[in-house]
């Protein structure tokens, strides 16, 4: 039995169940959202949402009071940065409303788990993590592509989910699930008939890393590649209005954001339902960039920033963007690309990449490699090694082909899994065997510092091509900008030589930094006496090189 639409529940009668508002649109398949009561003795409901199946609980009171600073919240993501920039929205409205997010899922009460369908693996795991909480008997959201679109299937029946472009709904169905309940928002949204870019980007947000702002400009995209099942769930293009961006970016520069990724499924496409495009953005995005903060631009297909060649290429060289672009371009034979539906040829994509490379001092190019598509033969294969032999991308990601299912590429006949694992190691060895950064010792970079490396050793400052530096904790801090040496090198990085003046300086700033925030006479007195030490030692040295530095000469 249905209770009642939970935005019922939370506003009386909502606007949501006025036709005429322009945010409320039903889903494809008219599964609008409800609540249902979830039966103790059922836990794999055969339909979703029957009125009649399930009875509510009289002793489980929907109206009950509830407290949310009672209950603990784990959230886990898989796959782009759009998914993650969601995730950070939805913590953000959670914790805004008096939840605890926590980092251990152990100590939660519900689980999000926010899913991708690009790649099996993925989904796999997105499997066994449900299973995961099911058996250590947590409570559940799901939310990202694979929840969107395969919503029917028996694994997904009577778990709340929260679509793709309803992420504002997050706390109602965090609310409801913990009460027992079972809750679906799988709506697109639109605005006079046009559908839009998804919840308001003017949300708190709990950022992983908070110097850096994602934003997703747009949602969906405009082709139908026979491999990708994430159109199955982001649908076709909704782009955010240009202003909405803006103000965002505004908003997560007044919060000391320091890097602006701007992301979707398709950046290059954005603006085409709206009368604009990309560079419009970018050039409205730099004008309210402060001086010390740097855009990234997310990756794009080649049809369409073929289109806008020159005004990118003069965007990716203003001081304030990094000469880096990710276009993937899958497959190095024209017949496989056909078989995709790319859109594009190899011709379209040497262009863009030459025509860069010549306009844009220096500029990262990142590509993907899909081997093993159903339609590639051996001599297709080898032209895609030539394309990379050709430009040596020193950022390539190599994937395996998997048959999505619903996707038309899943109904071809499949390329047998050990040849699909041999083509992907030679590519593999192939891009192992250059070095890209072998000649940049010596070399003198400007770097913004932002991220941790993966072993917490080290802190990675980006150069304006966005390639990455690794720096000594020691010799400077996040979110500032520095000037570096480049000692040595490997081959995903660079490592900066460590400086003596460097440490010193931050040494202080960081003692001066200490002492702001306690002004009692101890802090003081430490202050002074570590700074007279470090000053003690930095004279016995100088004084110690100095006299072997006599010896020698």
């Amino acid at each position: 039995m249905t209770l009642e639409d939970i935005e019922d529940i939370y506003q009386n009668v909502n606007s949501s169940n006025n036709k005429n508002d322009n945010d409320y649109h039903e889903f494809k398949v008219k599964l609008n959202p409800r609540i249902f009561q979830r039966k103790n003795n059922d836990k794999s409901s055969d339909n979703d949402g029957d009125d009649n199946d399930d009875q509510p609980d009289d002793n489980n009171e929907p109206y009950q009071n509830f407290l949310p600073a009672k209950h603990s919240i784990y959230v886990h993501t898989w796959g782009c940065t759009h998914n993650s920039s969601d995730s950070e929205y939805m913590m953000g409205l959670l914790a805004q409303n008096g939840y605890n997010i926590v980092q251990d899922k152990d100590q939660a009460d519900l689980w999000i788990l926010n899913s991708c369908t690009v790649k099996t693996p993925a989904e796999l795991q997105f499997r066994n993590e449900i299973k995961k909480a099911l058996a250590d008997d947590k409570k559940l959201v799901l939310a990202g592509c694979v929840a969107q679109s395969d919503y029917r299937l028996p694994y997904l029946k009577s778990m709340s989910i929260v679509g793709v472009q309803q992420i504002d709904k997050i706390v109602e169905i965090v609310d409801e699930t913990l009460k027992g309940n079972v809750v679906r928002y799988l709506n697109v949204r639109k605005r006079d008939g046009k559908k839009t870019g998804g919840a308001s980007l003017h949300m708190p947000k709990i950022r992983r890393n908070p110097l850096i702002e994602i934003i997703s400009i747009n949602t969906g995209c405009l082709n139908e590649c026979t491999y990708c099942k994430t159109k199955h769930a982001r649908g076709k293009l909704g782009s955010y209005p240009i202003q909405d961006i803006v103000e965002r970016a505004q908003t997560a520069f007044r919060e000391n954001v320091k890097e602006l990724w701007i992301t979707s499924e398709d950046t290059g496409a954005y603006g085409r339902d709206l009368g604009t495009n990309l560079p419009e953005l970018l050039d409205e995005l730099i004008r309210v960039t402060p001086e010390d903060c740097m855009i990234r631009i997310g990756m794009t297909n080649p049809p369409y920033i073929l289109e806008h060649i020159d005004n990118m290429a003069r965007i990716l060289s203003h001081p304030r963007v990094y000469s880096f672009l990710h276009i993937p371009v899958q497959s190095g034979s024209d017949q496989v690309l056909s078989d995709m539906k790319r859109e594009y040829c190899i011709e379209d994509f040497c262009k863009i990449v030459d025509f860069l490379k010549q306009r844009v001092n220096g500029i990262t190019i990142a590509t993907d490699i899909i081997c093993g598509f159903p339609t590639e033969t051996v001599e297709n294969f080898e032209e895609t090694v030539s394309l990379v032999e050709k430009y040596q991308f020193p950022v390539l990601f190599i994937n395996q082909f998997f048959p999505r299912p619903g996707t038309p590429a899943a109904k071809m006949k499949r390329i047998p899994t050990q040849e699909v694992k041999r083509r992907s190691r030679v590519i593999s060895q192939l891009f192992n065997s250059y070095q890209p950064y072998n000649d940049r010792i010596g070399r003198k970079y400007r770097v913004l510092v932002t991220e941790l490396s993966s072993d917490k050793q080290f802190f990675v400052g980006h150069n304006k091509f966005y390639e990455q530096i690794l720096i000594a904790k020691h010799q400077c801090q996040l979110g500032e900008w520095i000037d570096v040496e480049v000692e040595s090198t490997g081959k995903y990085h660079m490592m900066a030589k460590s400086s003596l003046q460097r440490w010193f300086w931050n040494r202080f700033r960081t003692i001066f930094s200490n002492n702001d925030q306690t002004d009692d006479n101890d802090s003081r007195k430490k202050m002074i006496k570590t700074i007279w030490l470090s000053s003690c030692s930095i004279v016995l040295v100088s004084s110690i090189l100095y006299k072997i530095y006599r010896k020698i000469v």
